[in-house]
């Protein structure tokens, strides 16, 4: 009998963006804020704080074998350096209902949310963010250690370069206005700035200060228990370039090196990808007149996993894990021919012999968007927005044939 664990399929979700009220965040401020650039708050969201015992009989009930979720670092410190053992009690008791369900839960320790008192110290700016970050994850550490199947420090923390690439900051009106939504939040906390890193640019001093409390959290959580792998995931598209004079290898240095570098120290790496970037001499362009569109307005293009799946492998020498793959829209049609076709694509990376340790879809269920509010729908269940009453979509169930197929 082979040693080796088996291949993880599963599904993610975010606790932000499912569990509601969660209103210590640095992101919920700025939902609330005069001149906020979100188009709704985020409110009661999918009310998964009180429901997710049903949503892990959903996860149980279409064969998977694996829940993403995120613990709210907001919840567990609301106030710097006081702790909550009752929410650190909360989300053990999930890992720990995963575990007697068969259900591997992959652990995220940030995804996109901080404390509020985190932002107003100047957020990975600040000097002591490494060591702030890491003491949380020494804390959610000794209790869900036990538990955790995997383990994700930050969701996709290359995102802000990425979008620094694809636009003009200094002149580009949304920055503009995410700049004054910012320092509506830093007036309205009493503070000389309120930085959340994923409406940052993303570099210099804020970027160090990531990466280093990305290493000192995986140390804080090893120090626990060792044998958990730890990683991060990140935002990575198909990206290719267009013409002799492609900035392809310019945006490969600016958006994934300094991540791919600090990925090779890690166990695994965890790549997210809902379809191509096509890289010309001047930036990014758009997609092809004529190609497919989702509910977001991306192209569809299920084959990108496949190759940024490879990509991500080859810089890093690394596993990889698909902590996120999944598509924006209303037609869930159009979701049911896209599943098959990524996972075809994934199935072609591992015939060619890249390490793959599972596939985790997002997401499970349609929620809170960030910015764009309750808009789009990635979800392979919806919500009723009133009495958050949850319904399978066929595309579920297309996954979970799919899945059926691999085993």
């Amino acid at each position: 009998m082979s040693g080796r664990p088996p291949f993880l399929w599963g599904v993610a979700t975010a606790g932000h963006q499912v569990e509601g009220n969660n209103v210590n965040a640095d992101i919920w401020l700025l939902e609330q804020v005069k001149g906020t650039r979100f188009a709704e708050p985020s409110g009661d969201a999918c009310d998964s704080l009180h429901r997710w015992a049903e949503d892990l009989r959903i996860v149980q009930s279409l064969g998977l074998n694996c829940y993403r979720f995120s613990i709210e670092w907001s919840r567990i410190e609301p106030a710097e350096g006081a702790f909550s053992m009752a929410w650190l009690d909360h989300y053990a008791r999930i890992a720990a209902a995963c575990r007697d369900a068969g259900i591997a839960p992959v652990v995220t320790l940030s995804h996109f949310t901080s404390p509020r008192w985190f932002a107003a110290k100047g957020g990975w700016e600040n000097p002591q963010a490494p060591a702030l970050f890491a003491r949380f994850a020494d804390h959610a550490a000794r209790r869900l250690a036990p538990f955790a199947s995997h383990v994700v420090t930050f969701n996709e923390p290359n995102l802000p370069l990425m979008g620094r690439w694809a636009s003009t900051p200094l002149s580009d009106p949304a920055r503009a206005g995410l700049d004054a939504m910012l320092a509506q939040a830093a007036h309205d906390s009493g503070s000389e700035r309120f930085a959340v890193w994923v409406y940052s640019r993303g570099e210099g001093a804020a970027l160090i200060n990531l990466l280093a409390g990305h290493r000192a959290a995986r140390t804080a959580w090893k120090t626990q228990r060792a044998d958990t792998p730890v990683g991060m995931s990140l935002a990575l598209p198909d990206a290719q370039g267009v013409g002799d004079d492609s900035g392809i290898a310019a945006y490969r240095r600016f958006a994934e090196a300094p991540f791919f570098a600090a990925a090779r120290e890690d166990d695994f790496i965890g790549v997210q990808t809902y379809g191509r970037m096509l890289i010309g001499a001047t930036g990014v362009m758009p997609p092809p007149a004529t190609a497919e569109r989702t509910e977001s307005g991306d192209e569809y293009y299920p084959q990108a996993l496949g190759a940024a799946v490879a990509h991500a492998h080859e810089q890093t020498g690394r596993p990889v894990l698909v902590t996120e793959n999944g598509i924006a829209t209303a037609d869930d049609r159009q979701r049911a021919r896209y599943i098959p076709a990524a996972l075809a694509s994934l199935d072609a990376a591992r015939a060619k012999g890249v390490p793959v340790l599972g596939y985790i879809h997002w997401s499970l269920m349609d929620n809170f968007e960030w910015r764009r509010g309750y808009a789009q729908h990635f979800g392979l269940v919806a919500v009723d927005r009133t009495s958050f009453r949850r319904t399978v979509k066929p595309s579920a169930h297309i996954y979970a044939s799919e899945v059926r197929k691999r085993r």
